[in-house]
């Protein structure tokens, strides 16, 4: 199995960005990089529950959608959503109008603030649930971990909604809690760099 492409810059990359032309961008600038805002936390998580049953390419082209109908992503002001909000977005094209994925997102923001109330931010909470020691530069052919799977549980404990155990595995991958990029990928060595230079948020 071919785990790296070569792009026309001639350096090999993750063979998954190749498979649309949205996700080049994505996994050069974005994917794995460590993210300690919390609003983008609470926004990649959020579009990869309404990812759950689709592609990530779909949630991918609807993002700037998605963050426009829901102010991006700031939990305070999602938290204040009432049914008038869930019917607008529920006539929304430009989104995912899956109502119970909406209604968790509603439900999520409430949870977010709970959470911020607790820990001083939500990046503190994520941020405990990185591996002690990183992936290897090899490829991933698994969809969860020990470490996702504790995040879920304990965010389902806390009563957040569509985040399961492969949900927070992509979201840990994504926010750069992980460094999955494969081993000869040219971006590897880039988060790896911003991963140490990254200073781990404590509240």
């Amino acid at each position: 199995m071919n785990t790296t492409i070569v792009g026309t810059d001639g350096k090999s990359r993750c063979s998954w960005c190749g498979a649309a032309p949205e996700f080049l961008a994505y996994h050069d600038t974005e994917w794995g990089f460590p993210v300690s805002d919390d609003h983008r936390l609470f926004e990649k998580l959020c579009l990869e529950g309404f990812q759950s049953g689709l592609s990530w390419r779909t949630i991918l082209a609807k993002r700037e959608n998605f963050r426009v109908a829901f102010h991006n992503f700031d939990f305070d002001r999602i938290a204040r959503f009432t049914q008038r909000d869930l019917d607008r977005l529920l006539k929304n094209e430009g989104i995912v109008r899956h109502r119970g994925k909406i209604e968790a997102v509603m439900n999520n923001a409430r949870r977010a603030q709970d959470l911020v109330k607790r820990e001083g931010s939500l990046a503190a909470f994520f941020w405990r649930y990185e591996p002690n020691v990183n992936q290897l530069a090899e490829p991933q052919t698994v969809s969860f971990s020990t470490e996702s799977q504790a995040l879920s549980k304990e965010l389902k404990k806390q009563g957040w909604k569509f985040v399961g155990p492969t949900t927070a595995y992509a979201f840990m991958q994504a926010m750069g809690l992980i460094n999955d990029h494969v081993g000869n990928c040219v971006v590897r060595a880039e988060v790896e760099s911003a991963r140490k230079r990254f200073r781990r948020p404590m509240n």
